[in-house]
């Protein structure tokens, strides 16, 4: 009779197990769909695809990251605006660009209304992941150790940014 109700409740805890993981990625994925259908510029992956180079989809599309110290927006001193590439969305100006040793761009404040936040745990622990805005471009993550007056280093994936100079 012991053994009898041990296997039953291990038979339900194994079943309650289950159906609660079963529902976390159903809201996950719920989630995902609906964040998506909340930006502006909505395309399909076959469409993201042909309009990206491979480097800006993965970053862009899949969230991946960049390896440090290759972007060609590392050095650059030049006054403008850094956009979106796939949408054109201005993101960061230049005077806010400063020099983290990263190997990020890195800036100390976004154009307010341009990026969107969302919190990531991939590596393990919490880190605040910033989107465009518009089109829900993957660009970075924004951290709490950057210069005054904003104290936050937007880390951004260069090949999410395309650069416009300032027009004189």
């Amino acid at each position: 009779m012991m053994v009898k109700n041990i296997v039953i409740a291990l038979g339900f805890l194994f079943v309650s197990c289950k159906g609660s993981t079963q529902s976390k990625k159903e809201m996950e994925t719920a989630k995902a769909d609906s964040k998506e259908s909340t930006f502006k510029v909505v395309k399909t992956d076959a469409e993201w695809q042909k309009e990206l180079t491979p480097e800006q989809y993965y970053v862009l599309r899949k969230a991946a990251t960049e390896n440090p110290f290759t972007s060609e927006h590392l050095k650059n001193k030049e006054e403008g605006v850094y956009v979106c590439v796939a949408c054109n969305t201005e993101l960061f100006k230049s005077e806010t660009k400063f020099k983290s040793g990263t190997g990020w761009p890195s800036f100390y404040q976004e154009i307010k209304g341009n990026v969107a936040y969302d919190v990531d745990y991939k590596i393990g622990y919490k880190r605040t992941e910033e989107h465009c805005a518009t089109c829900g471009g993957h660009l970075g993550h924004v951290f709490e150790d950057g210069p005054e007056p904003t104290g936050l280093r937007h880390c951004i994936n260069g090949v999410a940014l395309k650069f416009i100079p300032a027009k004189k």
